[in-house]
């Protein structure tokens, strides 16, 4: 599945959270991440932000896709940092 990410969290928690989705997700721009990831990827990622946020405080927002036949990305202005599938 294709995941994107964003999230609003607190200055203290912002550094581990970021931390965090870089091992798992790619980098799109301040607070954004995106990437392919299977189910189980998916329940990590999400097992490990639980544990990183409170959530009486902080918001995660996250889209799934089955697919990316059906999405269409695009950028208007400077993109932040570029997706390369390339390792």
């Amino acid at each position: 599945m294709y995941v994107i990410m964003v999230y609003d969290v607190g200055q203290k928690r912002g550094a581990k959270v970021l931390k965090f989705l870089r091992q798992h997700l790619i980098w799109v721009q301040n607070s954004v991440f995106e990437g392919e990831v299977t189910n189980v990827q998916f329940e990590e990622i999400k097992h490990g932000i639980k544990e990183r946020i409170k959530k009486e405080e902080d918001c995660i927002i996250y889209y799934k896709f089955d697919s990316m036949n059906y999405t269409d990305r695009g950028i208007i202005g400077k993109e932040k940092n570029e997706i390369d599938s390339f390792i």
